[in-house]
């Protein structure tokens, strides 16, 4: 009977958890967000700023940045008139501007596709 119950106790001893739950898991997210998402963002982010300084305004609005990835920045242009526009423009002197404002965020090199990042009544499909 003695050893029966020390069986038990040694049993629900091993399985019970007396740590807090999630406090491994909080630490590891902090973690992975400051190795892999804050990096990304930062550099993401000084593109950005370094895009709406030196773009036309009315060129902004048809315009979203899609990535930056292995130092080349990805635009979407929504429309193929904006597209040969700004495509006018970076061969005129823009993409130097921009490569320069964006050394910080190590792009060397911008490209423009044609694609959209909203839907058919206005709202963003990221």
């Amino acid at each position: 009977m003695d050893r029966d119950l020390a069986e038990l106790r040694r049993l629900d001893a091993a399985k019970r958890n007396t740590r807090v739950e999630g406090e491994s898991l909080g630490m590891e997210a902090v973690q992975l967000f400051h190795q892999q998402v804050e990096k990304r963002h930062t550099k993401l982010g000084k593109a950005t700023e370094a895009w709406a300084r030196v773009v036309p305004e009315s060129l902004q609005e048809h315009a979203c940045i899609e990535s930056l990835v292995r130092g080349r920045l990805t635009v979407l242009v929504d429309t193929a008139p904006h597209l040969f526009q700004l495509r006018q423009l970076m061969l005129a002197g823009l993409e130097d501007q921009l490569l320069l404002a964006c050394r910080g965020a190590g792009v060397r090199k911008i490209s423009l596709k044609r694609g959209r990042w909203y839907d058919d009544a206005g709202n963003d499909c990221f």
